[in-house]
């Protein structure tokens, strides 16, 4: 009989941490109040349908996008959640334009939290998986509250990154540099499970794209010859939800590639390299695979704004190599 251990997400940090002598546990409650917030905003999600919370709060984000109700509500339980701990220099969101300050009234500390407080909320009124995505910097200034060149760090130096997708059921699967582990959510116990130990990006037969087709008119001939090419095999085939979190997800389970491309209308993409594409791409490395602007590896690219957009390749490596070569040749 094959016997399994239960793991929480807690104690998994905690084992994680004592293989660092120095460690002061600062980095450790960073995550284990990021699963808290997750578990917070997974239940409000799956009470969507019986709430009166689906739906747009009235106002527009700094994208000039509508805010969903559930995007305000996901913003404020992660910012509680960290503004007290005293472990944040400051931290930075999509939903906001500006550096998310630390109240005056609580300490600050070395670490700089950036994240997507609810992606894809734009399908929860048809029951979709939505998720969460978030990355961890050590600050580079000198104490005091955090400053805008604390969180426009490449993603190299990131020391933390993860996701939630609040669907069937709701994973969370980080990385602290060291692998990557998912855990699922025991709604019976309330807490994360580890379900996924030490995730590797697979290698298939079967190749697995991820695009919104409808907008291939408009992509760079490079992604349309290399989407040719993968479809002229006869080996692949195509998977897409319209959720950034989903669609990663999957592709770092099943293998294959997830493109965002730019195009004649938005040449950068839409998805947002500090909060979006810094910390997936952390995620995939780590897990075996790559993550590139189609010009080079994701991490590399120095941020010149809190909500710089950046063309999104990533999954099994030798498909995003594919890639890159297609765009070289085209270009």
């Amino acid at each position: 009989m094959h016997e399994t251990h239960l793991v929480t997400i807690d104690r998994h940090i905690l084992d994680e941490e004592r293989r660092f002598p120095e460690a002061r546990g600062a980095f450790s409650n960073i995550l284990t109040d990021m699963a808290l917030a997750a578990k917070v905003i997974s239940r409000e999600v799956n009470m969507a349908g019986l709430l009166d919370i689906i739906g747009q709060a009235g106002h527009r984000n700094v994208q000039g996008e509508d805010v969903q109700k559930l995007d305000t509500f996901a913003q404020n339980v992660i910012y509680r959640a960290m503004d007290h701990s005293g472990y944040l220099a400051c931290m930075a969101s999509e939903e906001v334009e500006d550096v998310i300050p630390i109240p005056e009234k609580f300490p600050t500390g070395d670490y700089v939290l950036v994240f997507d407080p609810l992606d894809g909320s734009s399908n929860i009124d048809v029951n979709v998986s939505i998720g969460t995505v978030f990355g961890l910097y050590r600050r580079v200034s000198e104490g005091g509250p955090g400053t805008l060149e604390d969180c426009l760090q490449p993603g190299f130096r990131q020391i933390a990154a993860g996701y939630v997708v609040y669907g069937s059921s709701t994973m969370m699967v980080y990385t602290a540099g060291n692998g990557v582990h998912g855990f699922t959510l025991d709604p019976s116990i309330g807490e994360f499970i580890l379900s996924h130990p030490d995730i590797r990006i697979p290698q298939s037969d079967l190749v697995l794209y991820s695009v919104n087709e409808a907008y291939c008119q408009r992509w760079a001939p490079g992604v349309r010859t290399f989407v040719d090419r993968l479809r002229s095999r006869g080996n692949c085939s195509a998977r897409y939800v319209g959720s950034l979190v989903t669609d990663v997800h999957r592709t770092l389970l099943k293998g294959g590639i997830f493109l965002y491309p730019g195009d004649t209308r938005a040449p950068n993409g839409k998805l947002r390299l500090v909060y979006e594409a810094n910390p997936l791409a952390m995620i995939m490395e780590q897990a075996g695979g790559k993550a590139s602007t189609g010009q080079g590896r994701v991490l590399d690219v120095v941020p010149s704004s809190l909500h710089q957009r950046v063309p999104f390749f990533v999954g099994s490596a030798s498909l995003v190599d594919e890639l890159e070569a297609c765009l070289a040749e085209t270009s």
